[in-house]
C-alpha cells in the first residue's frame, strides 16, 4: 500500500493486482473464452442400423454397440474426442474418470480430417 501526503488530506491507495491470465503450455491465452460454455458427452459406443430396425425397437429391446465391455469410453466436446476413460458410480450416478488425454497432435488430425 503506498500514501501520499499532504499537509491537509493523508489518500491510502490499495495495491492493484490484474488476475493471473489463463495461460496454456504453449503460451496461448485463453483469458478471452474461459467462460465460454462447451457441451460435454461421453459415448459408450455406435451402431448402423436400418430405418426399419429403428422402428422395430420397443423396451427391453438390446442394441449391440461397436465397444467391448470394459473398453474406454470417449469423452467429447462439442462432438470431437478429447479424452478416454472409464464409467465410475458415485453416490448412484454416473461419472466419468479420465484415463487418457486425446494428444494435441491427434487432435489437429482429427480436426483436420473430413467429418464422418
Amino acid at each position: 500500500m503506498s500514501e501520499i501526503t499532504d499537509t491537509d488530506t493523508e489518500i491510502q491507495f490499495e495495491a492493484f493486482e490484474a488476475p493471473a491470465p489463463a495461460i496454456t503450455s504453449d503460451g496461448a491465452d485463453l483469458g478471452k473464452v474461459i467462460d465460454v460454455p462447451v457441451e460435454l458427452a461421453v459415448e459408450i459406443g455406435r451402431t448402423t442400423m436400418t430405418i426399419g430396425e429403428t422402428l422395430s425397437l420397443s423396451p427391453g429391446s438390446i442394441v449391440s454397440l461397436n465397444r467391448l465391455a470394459g473398453e474406454p469410453v470417449d469423452l467429447l466436446v462439442n462432438g470431437k474426442v478429447i479424452a478416454q476413460g472409464e464409467v465410475v458410480v458415485i453416490d448412484e450416478e454416473f461419472g466419468l474418470r479420465i484415463t487418457d488425454i486425446v494428444s494435441t497432435a491427434q487432435r489437429l488430425s482429427d480436426a483436420a480430417a473430413p467429418a464422418e
